[in-house]
């Protein structure tokens, strides 16, 4: 039987120790369990309108009656301000946790009411996000959900 020497046992440690740093790096980057998207693909552009949102919300901020979003059993019931007319614009539902979740859709009012229905929601946490405009000037609004 042969005696190890320090060397032998320095070189034997860093090889384990690489062996075990590689195998984690091939787990996480194969298994589908630790597939994270980014929040926004198109960053750098987004980045660039970004005091047109801080606009927006403050536009937002300064109506008499802002809008206001209730989750309900038949889905997210938003309620638009009832002095403004000639609404367009998007909701966009983020969900942190999975790409394949969000949902954009073009904003259809009725009675200055507007419902996506829970069949399209999942339960979890969503990013609310209702960029709009009324006359010319543009709202953006913003609300975290818990949707059960």
């Amino acid at each position: 039987m042969k005696k190890l020497n320090w060397g032998v046992g320095i070189v034997i440690t860093i090889a384990c120790f690489i062996g075990f740093i590689m195998f984690f790096v091939i787990k996480m980057s194969t298994d589908k369990k630790y597939d994270h998207d980014l929040v926004t693909e198109e960053y750098y552009k987004q980045e660039l309108a970004y005091q047109d949102q801080i606009d927006a919300q403050q536009n937002s901020a300064r109506l008499a009656k802002n809008i206001q979003v209730e989750v309900t059993a038949e889905g997210i019931q938003i309620l638009f301000p009832s002095e403004k007319q000639n609404i367009k614009g998007e909701v966009s539902l983020y969900r942190p946790s999975n790409k394949k979740l969000d949902l954009e859709i073009p904003i259809s009012l009725e009675n200055q009411q507007m419902l996506i229905p829970a069949e399209k929601l999942v339960e979890g946490k969503y990013k609310l996000s209702i960029n709009w405009k009324s006359n010319e000037t543009t709202y953006l609004y913003k609300k975290d959900l818990q949707i059960k």
